[in-house]
């Protein structure tokens, strides 16, 4: 590891996805000097990268690449495999010679998501709290303007969660301005203002969202500077990991009395978003309520059912499952004889 002669003719190559822990004499020059980072795929490579993975698979003539990448933002290239993989197992399932559109749909759901539990039966009740739950999140999302489209409301159990609410970013983002923050904070509030307003209780469905909008207030005071009162600076402590022989070190370097400062200003942003999202709320009540009364009949609704919602017309009905047969297949397209068996799925949402 000191260096090679130039006639050595001998390349060393390493990744790692932890540079941070890397020990300083790996990366001096003369050693592992030159470094290349390789970041997610963007749109247009998330579009070749399908492509490839498709060859493998007959796909029926409605299917697009194009389409796929703009709604799989923040995917692998693992992911993307997976996808396909996923919708050829959707295909196969349901006796189709040909991986259609709404195959890639239910895999793509699958993945984000979390796999559906159908088998899991909620008492009404709890279902018509979730179902206000999921409203209250996205009325929210659609009357403030900083926050991603609404993709897809479910109150199907998928993964860990009883029900859901969905969004995509319209393009690739690599960097969040402070009243995107603020608004995605009151999104998240608004399952539990909902729960509070139209079911008069409060239920331990809202903890992670708590956990998430706390997390993100807090790194807008301590880490990013986007607070008034306290400045562009950092707050906080450097703790050390143990790895490669480093001991867990902290050094604390702010005040007790800053240290309250910080609270209180966390405290102050939590709770103007939190009073945001229970104006628009209580604004949008009959919203609210049609867009409950709607899961509750068809379970899911997607981005067309939800603007038709918020339009204050009565949601269409779901679109029907086209029949296998339906969808045309490519000229070089061959019949599906077998499928790939799947590959470790993606984290859900």
């Amino acid at each position: 590891m000191d260096g090679f002669e130039g006639a050595s003719g001998v390349i060393v190559i390493a990744a790692t996805n932890r540079p941070d822990v890397l020990d300083p004499a790996l990366l001096r020059p003369g050693r592992f000097d030159r470094q290349v980072v390789v970041p997610l795929p963007d749109i247009r490579g998330r579009e070749q990268i399908l492509m490839v993975h498709m060859r493998k698979v007959p796909v029926a003539s409605d299917v697009k690449a194009e389409i796929l990448a703009r709604g799989t933002p923040g995917m692998s290239g693992a992911d993307l495999a997976n996808l396909v993989n996923e919708a050829a197992l959707f295909a196969a399932r349901r006796s189709k010679r040909f991986v259609e559109m709404d195959d890639f749909e239910s895999a793509k759901d699958k993945i984000m998501m979390g796999a559906e539990r159908r088998s899991m039966i909620m008492p009404e009740e709890e279902r018509r709290n979730t179902a206000y739950h999921e409203s209250g999140h996205a009325v929210v999302a659609k009357l403030l303007p900083k926050t991603d489209p609404v993709h897809k409301v479910t109150i199907i159990p998928r993964g860990r969660a009883l029900g859901l609410t969905m969004q995509l970013p319209a393009e690739d983002r690599y960097s969040m301005d402070k009243n995107r923050i603020l608004d995605t904070i009151a999104v998240l509030f608004g399952g539990r203002i909902a729960e509070e307003i139209f079911m008069h209780q409060m239920t331990t469905g809202a903890s992670n969202d708590f956990e998430r909008a706390t997390d993100m207030a807090r790194r807008m005071v301590t880490q990013w500077g986007m607070s008034d009162a306290l400045g562009p600076m950092v707050y906080g402590e450097n703790e050390g990991e143990v790895f490669l022989g480093r001991s867990v070190t902290t050094h604390k370097n702010v005040s007790e009395a800053t240290m309250q400062k910080v609270d209180e200003e966390i405290r102050r942003i939590i709770d103007r978003q939190y009073a945001l999202a229970r104006r628009l709320i209580e604004e949008n009540s009959d919203k609210v309520e049609a867009m409950t009364q709607a899961l509750l009949e068809y379970e899911t609704l997607d981005a067309e059912q939800l603007d038709d919602i918020m339009g204050g017309k009565p949601p269409r009905p779901p679109k029907p499952v086209p029949p296998s047969q339906s969808a045309q297949p490519p000229q070089d397209a061959a019949p599906a004889t077998s499928v790939a068996t799947p590959t470790q799925p993606a984290q859900g949402t």
